[in-house]
């Protein structure tokens, strides 16, 4: 779950003024699926209230489990992106970088992964050995192993393709505490690199498979990088989250609400390909509101954010990592607003997305 709530409001309680009311829609939309308000009014509404506890309500990317010894990380994510195969990764590389990802901006070492396979009836055997070759190779590039899993399969008419799902298990020092609660006034963001390739390329792959470009998924397991901040700066970083679907604008307006504090992002300073950006315009979508897999957004004290940058720009995953914002001080009292000051010296709030720009991107 990628959807950040105030941890000191019970879910069944919790009024946000984007919760939509259930009988505006008494089915499931697509959109219900893409991070945004709709995602936020599903889980408050449908799910939460069934399964509330203190470690799920936190709504982290891994829940955390306390141990005599180190602490647990725990993660699931499902993949159903298509086509399963797009510019620069495909659905296996995408299902292992993500939950290594969700264990890793924990301060977790991620130990081992498990996999299930969903096939429709006619996906072609040779695709499935290629997804196969795509998970192997990345749980070796990400030092992780398969230790166990499932595989099903369904009527033709019941799915399309492939969807795969990998739970993951990881070990934090008691040393160890990122979290939301953290985040103080003056702390800088920091992010890894660019932002939308990943979502712009699986969706110029699906709508238009005839165009060539050179923009490619950003899809990666960052467990390595991420390890050698917290090695580097152990003091130095207070959270870490991976905006994949909602974006940057989902991320950050849902730090914003959960912090109760207002966030500042530079237009200038956020690092986007000037493709991708073409691609953004050509389409009619926010870059801001679009999915990246190989992104980390860090807060960082700001005595140590140029040391933090450096590590981040000597690694082949932040070559191009940038300071792009700052927790200020509300004028009067904490407003919880996230904005974003334009390239042209302008500002303007940044909402969480309402539903979903690009289904089925992840």
């Amino acid at each position: 779950m990628h959807t950040l709530l105030d941890k000191t409001i019970p879910p069944q309680k919790k009024h946000s003024p984007f919760t939509i009311p259930n009988s505006q829609f008494p089915r499931v939309l697509l959109a219900h699926g893409g991070g945004g308000q709709l995602t936020d009014s599903l889980l408050n509404n449908h799910i939460l209230p069934h399964i509330s506890n203190p470690i799920l309500n936190d709504l982290l990317d891994s829940g955390i489990l306390p141990t005599t010894t180190n602490r647990l990380a725990i993660s699931i994510d499902s993949y159903v992106v298509t086509p399963w195969k797009f510019p620069g990764g495909d659905i296996g590389r995408l299902a292992v970088s993500g939950t290594i990802n969700d264990l890793a901006v924990t301060g977790a070492t991620p130990l081992a992964l498990a996999l299930s396979i969903i096939l429709a009836e006619g996906f072609e055997l040779t695709h499935l050995d290629a997804v196969m070759a795509s998970i192997a190779t990345t749980a070796k590039e990400a030092n992780v192993r398969i230790i166990t899993g499932d595989t099903k399969v369904v009527a033709h008419n019941q799915a399309d393709g492939i969807y795969l799902t990998t739970a993951g298990l990881g070990s934090i020092p008691h040393s160890t505490n990122l979290h939301p609660s953290q985040i103080t006034t003056g702390q800088l963001l920091l992010l890894n690199g660019p932002i939308a390739d990943h979502g712009l390329a699986v969706m110029l792959a699906r709508e238009f498979p005839d165009v060539t470009t050179t923009l490619q998924s950003d899809v990666a397991p960052l467990n390595h990088l991420i390890h050698t901040l917290m090695t580097e700066h152990p003091n130095a970083i207070t959270f870490m989250r991976d905006p994949t679907r909602g974006g940057l604008a989902g991320l950050c307006a849902d730090l914003a609400r959960q912090t109760r504090l207002h966030i500042t992002l530079d237009e200038s300073a956020i690092p986007i390909r000037h493709e991708a950006r073409h691609a953004a315009d050509m389409l009619g979508l926010d870059p801001l509101e679009i999915a990246n897999e190989g992104k980390i957004l860090l807060t960082v004290h700001p005595q140590h954010a140029q040391q933090v940058l450096q590590t981040l720009r000597s690694h082949p995953l932040g070559r191009d990592s940038a300071i792009i914002g700052q927790i200020d001080k509300a004028e009067h009292t904490p407003d919880a607003i996230c904005e974003l000051r334009t390239l042209i010296g302008g500002r303007r709030i940044i909402h969480k997305p309402y539903g979903e720009q690009l289904p089925r991107i992840c």
